[in-house]
């Protein structure tokens, strides 16, 4: 997850010392040579995690789950494209965000499964539209500092990582399809192999690099390896899948219904996944030695909204800017966008191959579940990270507590309860983030600043 940012830091992203880069932005590298160092940013990647948690959230089938696994590769290779060689013009890739997990499932669960998806596409569809809105307007970077200032965002990715613990472990594992102890087993392992290659990562710094970088991967090869062994997997789906099949575009395969409260519950979404891409653009700035304009900003806005206009009509969710990538820069000293925009073509390649969107379609709720926790609880300590920085005045104790009161209190709902709301609070009950966002920006704005620090 990334950092947020503040105006003062929008200012002056440049940084001041020397470049240690092999290959700057804008040098020009061999296509063979860009082509395996796009291949890496790809695979270091988890874009496809995001889908698969989805689809497994929604219950979709085999056949939708291997759609919008194929269109999220699409809308990010579309926007990697843009983004690195038309508006931003700098090293960045583009993948799907975390952040708008919970909103979604809350809008598909209360719309239904019939209108479920196509209300899901048509707010995600309006809300990027208001994006590319905002870059015109260049009126984001003072949004940012005035809602969404450090404190605000951390307690946001926080509730992020918190709100998504229960269904990883509840859902993917507990009550996911099969045996249960099998279950439990097949999550277990998936989270330890994950463990495992993290600490080879720090432990070994040069010869754990591949482990640190593709732990994700890792994990989720041996776990699903553990359940073929296991007889909790049949790989028959995937022989049977075609090499060559399009993505299930939403327009010709879900359609788009645009609900008020949707919408406005997806707005709120939008706003933080504003400022958490954001804080990786200033990453990327920082790594490569790249002044981060508000023009430049403004410019990355507008890419950032066309991208996700992209992703809801090919069938996929937002895509925002990978912090992953300025690590990948760091090891590698290669920032040249030539590699970036090699990456966007794996992308777009990978977005027809049906065997591959079948082969992650297949793989087991119960293994996604045990990446996805451990995953769930780097998102949270992030968000603490980025309020462990701040002045801690007495005033932050609420706009920290209060949001992550309302997150459980959400998520621990019963749902009874919640079918005897009206259906815009049905929708924001269904979005623990959208509480949680609503409630920081309303608590930092009223409650009153002292200049008194908590020790």
């Amino acid at each position: 997850m990334a950092d947020t940012i503040t105006k003062g830091d929008v200012k002056k992203a440049s940084p001041s010392k020397p470049s240690l880069l092999i290959s700057k932005p804008d040098d020009e590298l061999p296509i063979f040579q860009a082509a395996v160092l796009g291949l890496q940013h790809l695979l270091a990647m988890d874009v496809y995690v995001v889908p698969i948690l989805i689809a497994t959230m929604l219950g979709l089938n085999f056949g939708d789950k291997m759609g919008i696994v194929q269109a999220t590769f699409l809308a990010a290779g579309i926007g990697t494209i843009l983004q690195t060689g038309v508006f931003m013009k700098m090293p960045v890739s583009q993948g799907a965000s975390f952040v708008p997990l919970g909103a979604i499932a809350g809008i598909y669960a209360t719309a239904g499964p019939k209108n479920g998806m196509a209300t899901v596409f048509g707010s995600l569809l309006i809300g990027a539209i208001a994006v590319i809105l905002l870059g015109i307007t260049h009126v984001l970077p003072n949004l940012i500092h005035k809602f969404v200032p450090a404190i605000v965002g951390g307690t946001i990715i926080t509730n992020v990582g918190l709100s998504l613990i229960p269904s990883a472990v509840n859902d993917d594992i507990f009550e996911a399809s099969g045996n249960l102890n099998t279950n439990v087993m097949l999550g277990s392992v998936s989270a330890l192999v994950l463990l495992i290659c993290v600490w080879l990562g720090l432990r070994f710094v040069k010869l754990g690099r591949v482990f640190k970088l593709g732990s994700i991967l890792i994990s989720l090869l041996i776990g699903t390896g553990v359940a073929a062994a296991t007889g909790a997997i049949s790989l028959k789906t995937v022989a049977a899948s075609p090499w060559f099949s399009l993505p299930k575009f939403s327009v010709t395969s879900y359609g788009l219904r645009f609900d008020p409260f949707a919408i406005l519950t997806m707005l709120i979404i939008y706003m933080v996944l504003m400022t958490e891409t954001t804080g990786t653009w200033f990453a990327v700035s920082t790594v490569t030695h790249t002044e981060l304009t508000n023009e430049r900003l403004n410019r990355g806005v507008i890419g950032e909204g066309i991208s996700c206009v992209i992703a809801s009509l090919a069938g996929a969710t937002p895509v925002t800017g990978y912090s992953t990538n300025a690590g990948i820069i760091s090891i590698t000293g290669i920032a040249s966008k030539r590699a970036f925009i090699a990456a966007g073509v794996w992308f777009i390649g990978f977005s027809f191959v049906g065997k591959i969107a079948a082969l992650l379609s297949a793989i087991p709720d119960a293994v996604i579940g045990g990446v996805f926790a451990v995953v769930c609880v780097t998102i949270m300590i992030n968000g603490l990270r980025v309020v462990s920085r701040q002045s801690f005045e007495e005033r932050n104790l609420y706009i920290l507590g209060i949001p992550i009161i309302l997150t459980m209190a959400t998520v621990l709902m019963p749902t009874k309860l919640i079918d005897e709301t009206p259906q815009f609070v049905q929708y924001l009950l269904g979005s623990p983030i959208a509480i949680s966002a609503i409630a920081a920006i309303l608590l930092n704005q009223l409650m009153p600043k002292t200049r008194k620090a908590i020790a």
